[in-house]
């Protein structure tokens, strides 16, 4: 399969080790978001990278209807970064969604919460399972056309090589700030469909 990614000037976001921007596919014809990550801000050793290298690999196989699609990747050694080129969604994330839209009724939030739970189900029944570890309304992606939402910002995921390892690690943000930023009856309903621990992490959304 051919690439050809044309990157802009204008930034999508920008976080401690990750710049987003947004790119343009000259052979699809679309516009896509180019994720760069510089390696020696988030790397201490050549087995974190190596491990690294494995994680991006397993990403770009994951097909999910509420996982925000993968196209390429690459080292670039000269820079020293890793490049990601994912689906781009305008509306942005669901914490810029819900700030720019605050009058949401209960039926959309029960339906982001559902495409939600889809998305953390397949990543948790993959093989070998996969815990976003960053799980929050910034890595939540919104197509305002449609309703749909995707997990993404998958860079922090975490490949348990043992089945039995599925537990809440990571979930630092819980009780944080995030919390309440879809409502608070939502987050009671996210607890509510959270029936396993391994999708605890949900209800902190």
């Amino acid at each position: 399969m051919m690439f050809l990614f044309f990157q802009s000037d204008e930034v999508l976001g920008r976080g401690a080790f990750k710049t987003v921007y947004k790119a343009f596919d000259e052979v699809s014809g679309i516009e896509v978001a180019w994720n760069q990550v510089n390696i020696e801000d988030v790397l201490q050793s050549p087995e974190q990278l190596e491990r690294l290298y494995s994680e991006v690999h397993l990403l770009k196989s994951l097909k999910h209807e509420n996982i925000i699609k993968s196209y390429n990747s690459w080292v670039d050694d000269k820079n020293k970064t890793i490049n990601l080129i994912t689906e781009l969604f305008t509306s942005g994330s669901l914490r810029k969604y819900r700030k720019k839209h605050k009058n949401v009724d209960m039926k959309a939030i029960k339906n982001w919460a559902r495409q939600i739970l889809r998305g953390l189900s397949y990543l948790h029944g993959h093989n070998p399972p996969i815990i976003h570890r960053d799980l929050k309304c910034d890595n939540i992606f919104v197509n305002g056309n449609n309703g749909e939402v995707k997990i993404g910002d998958l860079g922090l995921a975490i490949v348990m090589q043992q089945p039995t390892a599925r537990s809440v690690i990571g979930i630092n943000f819980l009780f944080s700030e995030t919390v309440w930023t879809l409502t608070k009856p939502s987050f009671v309903l996210l607890l509510y469909f959270a029936q396993a621990p391994r999708i605890h992490g949900s209800g902190a959304l």
